[in-house]
């Protein structure tokens, strides 16, 4: 469907061009996907050029103290999150989507509610409760005369472990769940009906079919893991996050700090990879249809698959949700002070700015890759890629490259607003590309045709078609990027303007000081904005959870 004129394709609309010519040609609105590609290849030429120059003495410094602690810390993080994340996620997730036991149409969706809470949030929830001086320890103190040892171990650096796998599980939950409602209880019953045990089906048959989609759910997690940096930072775990921040801050040699960032993106990128490797099969996997019977778990059986996802919400979100409100209780009337406001709007501004670039972004990209060759889709992909890319990373790099502008051009850009907001785009596009990519393709085709049969431009039919069908899913793009960009907070520490604090920055500087009862009301706000995204993935697992039991 192209102007006959110009023989370009209308905004939104894939190029009718024939076999050859779209070999030889790709659609003009490719273009679209230049600005993102040029933002996101940014920060990756910045930690290629910064080792330009190498300072002997720094490196000397953190080579001897420094790195071998970091790269055996980020291993014990990819080890132990990695490992946590799979055991729950799978077991959780094949649970919820295959059997049928007490309780389940209400616990199912309610097991992706840790997305709700930031790791820092659980991170100083859990050190508050768990650390010598916490009320947990006190009791058993007085009551026993001490403290088991795995308690205590609970409240020292390794503590930050089981956190990090409480936030990350839902990640590999999820995506399993989808893989296993699709074709799970297929496999399932293909391999009883031969005669083989119930453990060795699923371990033989219906686990490898889901590989793809778990693999996958881990790559994000893992990412998300090696990302992190309040939690580990709540919790004195030295890691490259960390690292990057003191290098910077601490010893203020911004080249030191991009050049560590790039170590960490080397991590980042095998787990890319890796990740990319099983999406095709993945996509098979999510064509198969779900199958109408559960597995019935009667008796024991039943109530121990009940108890076991009541443990993990009562540990990932009843416990965090009851400290946070009793430690909010007595300053709920500070939520009104001058300060607090403050606080919420400044979040809510940054939020509101970054959010309406990012689903700018995001339609861009929908708009290049829509019904579009598999080149540009390709390009679509990269463009979005930036996901990936740790905050602290993203920071030191963009910082990199406005100082070395600035220096260029005389200008200031490094100290304003743009090398913020800049991050947030380059981060979240991917969050904002998503929602609308799926109701992009519930559009018919048909109804541009029409249009352009009736006289329509191309910016008519962008203006006066296609946006108004993409209504539910920009407003779901802008509230998920929103909530996201609230709940940011090493890009925003290390890049906001000055006395630009935010919710997640308070939050950082109160529990750096452990004051957790004062971190405890800014943090209670985020978790409600945290519950945006969940509720809504929470509607979806609702409508989806369809099989009856068998």
């Amino acid at each position: 469907m192209s102007d006959a004129r110009t023989g370009m394709a209308p905004a939104g609309l894939p190029p009718v061009t024939t076999p050859h010519a779209r070999v030889r040609r790709l659609p003009a609105r490719a273009w679209l996907l230049a600005p993102l590609l040029v933002l996101v290849g940014l920060p990756l030429l910045m930690l290629v050029f910064s080792w330009a120059s190498i300072d002997g003495d720094i490196w000397r410094h953190l080579g001897t103290y420094l790195l071998p602690r970091l790269i055996g810390h980020s291993l014990l993080l990819m080890v132990v999150v990695g490992a946590g994340a799979l055991v729950l996620g799978v077991g959780l997730a094949w649970l919820s989507a295959c059997c049928e036991y007490p309780g389940r149409r209400w616990l199912d969706p309610l097991l992706i509610l840790p997305l709700a809470f930031p790791t820092y949030v659980l991170a100083f929830i859990y050190l508050g409760l768990l650390d010598f001086a916490g009320p947990l320890q006190t009791q058993l103190r007085e009551l026993v005369g001490a403290t088991p040892a795995w308690i205590a171990a609970l409240s020292k650096p390794v503590g930050v472990l089981p956190i990090l796998v409480l936030a990350f599980y839902p990640y590999v939950y999820l995506l399993a769940r989808a893989s296993f409602s699709a074709g799970g209880l297929v496999a399932f019953e293909a391999g009883r009906s031969l005669g083989a045990g119930p453990l060795r089906v699923f371990l033989r048959v219906s686990l490898p079919a889901a590989r793809p989609a778990i693999m996958a759910g881990l790559a994000l997690a893992l990412m998300e893991t090696l990302a992190d940096f309040g939690a580990v930072a709540i919790y004195g775990f030295d890691t490259f996050t960390t690292a990057v921040y003191r290098t910077w801050l601490g010893l203020f040699d911004l080249r030191a700090a991009t050049q560590l960032a790039s170590l960490l993106m080397l991590f980042l990128l095998a787990l890319v990879f890796a990740e990319r490797a099983t999406r095709s099969a993945r996509v098979r996997q999510a064509e198969r249809r779900s199958v109408p019977n559960r597995i019935v778990l009667r008796g024991a059986r039943g109530w121990l698959a009940t108890g076991a996802q009541l443990l993990v919400l009562i540990v990932a979100v009843v416990i965090p949700l009851i400290q946070l409100l009793v430690w909010s209780l007595p300053s709920l009337g500070q939520l009104w002070s001058t300060d607090a406001l403050e606080l919420i709007g400044n979040t809510m501004l940054l939020g509101t700015l970054g959010a309406a670039g990012v689903v700018v972004g995001g339609l861009l990209l929908l708009l290049a890759g829509y019904r579009a060759p598999r080149r540009v889709a390709l390009a679509s992909e990269l463009a979005a890629s930036g996901y990936a890319i740790p905050g602290t990373v993203l920071a030191v790099a963009i910082m990199l490259a406005l100082t070395s502008l600035d220096r260029v051009l005389d200008t200031a850009l490094a100290g304003g607003l743009m090398a913020l907001l800049l991050a947030y785009l380059i981060r979240f596009v991917r969050v904002a590309w998503g929602p609308l990519e799926g109701v992009a393709a519930r559009i018919r085709p048909e109804l541009f045709e029409t249009a352009r049969s009736l006289g329509a431009s191309r910016w008519t039919r962008l203006w006066h078609v296609m946006l108004p069908l993409l209504r539910p899913g920009l407003v779901t793009a802008f509230l998920l990027a929103l909530v996201e960009i609230a709940k940011e907070m090493p890009a925003t520490l290390m890049l906001r303007p000055f006395g630009w604090d935010t919710l997640a920055i308070r939050i950082y500087e109160l529990t750096a000081e452990g004051q957790w009862e004062r971190a405890a009301l800014p943090a209670l706000v985020l978790v409600v904005l945290g519950a945006i995204p969940a509720v809504l993935l929470m509607r979806r697992l609702g409508g989806a959870a369809g099989a009856r039991p068998g």
